[in-house]
């Protein structure tokens, strides 16, 4: 009992991390510059809690008995530890297992991002869209990868349309206002 209980405590921890582009307790990227030859850790870790690696709230997908569910919790608790080589790895592993996990591909997704990957992100992404169609919490994340790069337009652009769709998310609200304090910085 006790350890359903951690489970399941552990899983609306990781998902809220795993739910939109908004969150405490993960240090956002490492030391290398963006596109804009900005510190990423410098600018992020201002605003630390606009950016999670936010699941969508609703995957669709039954995991029950599914070989991709350890790789996903593995994948979630590593990110969720900061060790994004690692969360790649396995949520890789989960979306080779089952290719409609909408979860995993967005932590795989961002777990590229953390690790500066962002050509494989963006594969990850497109995935994604095909999935979860015009989700505002995977624009969201988009809109924040671009942000990290460097490419302020295309964020803003992916941020707006996911505000649009649902403009009481709170991740693409703070998001927003990251963008406009790196583009005034």
């Amino acid at each position: 009992m006790k350890s359903n209980v951690k489970s399941i405590l552990a899983s609306i921890i990781v998902t809220g991390l795993l739910a939109g582009c908004s969150t405490s307790g993960i240090s956002t990227h490492s030391n290398a510059l963006d596109h804009s030859g900005t510190n990423r850790n410098n600018v992020h870790n201002e605003e630390r809690g606009s950016r999670s690696l936010l699941r969508p709230k609703s995957d669709h997908v039954s995991l029950k008995g599914d070989k991709s569910k350890g790789f996903l919790s593995a994948g979630q608790e590593h990110f969720t530890n900061q060790n994004f080589g690692l969360a790649e790895k396995n949520f890789r592993k989960a979306v080779e297992v089952r290719s409609d996990n909408a979860s995993a591909w967005l932590g795989l997704a961002a777990s590229l991002d953390q690790l500066g990957r962002f050509e494989f992100s963006d594969r990850a992404y497109k995935q994604l869209v095909q999935l979860k169609k015009n989700n505002a919490r995977v624009l969201n994340n988009m809109g924040y990868s671009q942000l990290l790069r460097g490419n302020y337009q295309k964020a803003r652009r992916l941020l707006n349309r996911a505000q649009q769709i649902d403009p009481q998310l709170e991740e693409v609200q703070g998001n927003i206002h990251l963008l406009e304090k790196t583009v005034r910085s």
